[in-house]
């Protein structure tokens, strides 16, 4: 009876999907034909504030976010929102896509463990090892990595895909014997879209006959494709940002920096989060991307093709303006306070991804699409701690949770401290933790306590207190067996070139900017806690498709966002 009713659903839903198809196919909208979806990496609804109204000692008390500020004029502004929990990149981004937690959407870090999964067949380029795997045997269990070192070579900007050019591999960079295997498949590697346990806006606005586009840091984040796979991205765009840095020819910011040569040469010049200057290089990569769909074209530029339903990109400069200590130059990025008071070089990347935003509205508004887009402005995670004076890097202080547990031979070798060739465990402001079996809780747990002080301990969560929002770890085999979330500012770290980091879920790693613009709308500001996961069904119900057809709606409830005029 079960699984007729299910089928009946799923039958309905996709009469519905078909239904919504001649929707689109017929123009049938009102006033919302395109989504630009947009995530300020790091930046807090502190930080929305602060640049919109002015802070007495930055840029003479005025605003310094004037593209922002227009939006804002005429924009819904939620000043407690809150992202996923873990506040990591790979689940914040999944939460705005698919509306989902990752206790159903199985995401909980870019690199995380999976019980029911197997080593990849080669050695990823991060260090999860390659393993053995016997089709339809039990598992025995790997770390999972969805970021660079899945690339082909993550050295390289286009991720060594065969014959790409400069910036351009996207899914063809991703090599399938660096991904983990599933054994109930006979072994087949796990993709990003198929990692994801639920639907994207991307797959349903697809299937709803519109036409989708993503840019971002990783071609890992074709996961946003879950659901159908990578034929629901109609366009993406994903040049690999942990990357060697090169020169970009014909690429200038919008704030005139030019990038045919290395901005910042001196720098750590391994990846592009190194450098102030040289991240707002590889951002303009994705924000030109914009601009060429916007103009009807793909991300280069190259082929017609046509103003997506839906669209956008991340930018990583705020979260590179709030992290870096960059050595070479002297330069400190970051906060001068608790009250939020940006450092010059914060504000310089603020200022930049502003002044991208301004380009896609002038641009928007040349093509006469302006007042038939909703703009959603977010992040998918924010940045702990703002206070300066809290932040403590408890590798060259201390320890850490796994740490400890591996010492202890809790820690499977993939996660262990131990490894010494290994990708190491999930920890960053948070531990994640997944044991080599589950029963080892109660000893792991009486180990944590007993060496509060020396991991920085603010909460355990484990049995019943991590279960009922991440699911049951016998149960579920992405569910980690314990989550520590450390006191805040405490960041299980040895690294000297950073002063905060994310993944947490203290207040400055999840309280986020969230604001939702059309043309015609007059301010407002909503004070109720509202989460980015509540973007996905808004972003469908202003384009007039059931919110219903996400899976997370259907399963975990997720509601459109409060007071918005969509018009439906």
């Amino acid at each position: 009876m079960k699984k007729a009713i299910a089928l009946l659903m799923l039958a309905a839903l996709s009469s519905a999907g078909i239904a919504a198809a001649q929707d689109f196919d017929h123009g049938n909208h009102d006033r919302v034909k395109h989504v630009l979806l947009i995530s300020i990496d790091g930046m807090h609804a502190v930080d929305l504030a602060n640049c919109i109204h002015g802070v007495s000692t930055v840029n003479n008390g005025e605003s310094y976010c004037p593209a922002l500020a227009a939006l804002y004029s005429t924009g819904v502004n939620y000043v407690a929102a809150s992202t996923s929990r873990p506040s990591d990149s790979f689940p914040g981004l999944t939460a705005i896509v698919t509306g989902g937690s990752p206790a159903l959407t199985g995401v909980y870090y870019d690199v995380a463990y999976a019980r029911n999964y197997d080593a990849p067949a080669t050695t990823t380029g991060n260090g999860v090892a390659a393993g053995p795997c016997t089709p339809y045997a039990a598992p025995t269990g790997t770390t999972t990595e969805y970021e660079e070192g899945i690339d082909i070579d993550k050295t390289k900007l286009n991720g060594g895909a065969p014959g790409a050019s400069l910036t351009d591999g996207g899914l063809n960079s991703i090599d399938p014997k660096k991904l983990p295997r599933d054994p109930a498949t006979g072994c087949q590697p796990v993709f990003p879209w198929q990692f994801v346990r639920t639907n994207s806006i991307f797959s349903v606005i697809h299937q709803a006959g519109g036409y989708t586009a993503w840019s971002d840091k990783h071609p890992a984040y074709s996961s946003v494709a879950s659901g159908v796979g990578p034929s629901a991205l109609d366009d993406f765009y994903a040049p690999e940002i942990n990357s060697t840095v090169v020169a970009l020819p014909n690429v200038q910011t919008p704030t005139g920096l030019a990038c045919s040569t290395i901005p910042d040469p001196g720098s750590d010049v391994t990846a592009w989060t190194n450098s102030f200057q040289n991240i707002q290089c590889y951002d303009t990569l994705k924000a030109n991307a914009i601009l060429n769909e916007i103009d009807g074209k793909d991300h280069l530029g190259v082929k017609r093709t046509e103003v997506p339903t839906i669209f956008g990109m991340n930018f990583q400069a705020v979260s590179v303006g709030q992290k870096l200590i960059e050595a070479s130059n002297n330069t400190k990025g970051g906060y001068l306070d608790a009250a939020g008071t940006p450092s010059a070089a914060l504000v310089g990347e603020i200022k930049f991804v502003d002044a991208s935003i301004g380009k896609f509205v002038a641009e928007l508004k040349s093509k006469g699409l302006y007042d038939s887009t909703l703009i959603v402005v977010t992040a998918k995670h924010g940045q702990s701690p703002i206070d300066p004076n809290r932040y403590v890097s408890n590798l060259i202080n201390a320890s850490s949770p796994v740490t400890l547990l591996s010492n202890a031979g809790f820690i499977p070798d993939s996660e262990s401290t131990n490894n010494p060739t290994g990708i190491g465990p999930t920890e960053d402001d948070v531990s994640l933790i997944w044991l080599k079996d589950s029963s080892y809780t109660a000893q792991s747990v009486s180990i944590l306590e007993q060496n509060a002080a020396q991991i920085g301990l603010g909460q355990i969560y484990y049995g019943p207190s991590l279960a009922l929002n991440f699911n049951d770890p016998t149960k579920d085999p992405r569910t980690p067996d314990i989550i520590v979330t450390p006191n805040v500012g405490v960041t299980y770290s040895g690294s000297t070139a950073k002063q905060e980091e994310h993944g947490g879920f203290a207040h400055d790693d999840t309280n986020v900017m969230l604001l939702v613009s059309h043309d015609d709308w007059q301010p407002r500001t909503v004070y109720v806690d509202v989460a980015t996961s509540q973007v996905a069904p808004t972003i469908l119900k202003a384009l007039d498709i059931n919110p219903a057809y996400l899976d997370a709606v259907r399963i975990q409830g997720t509601s459109v966002l409060p007071d918005l005029n969509l018009g439906r």
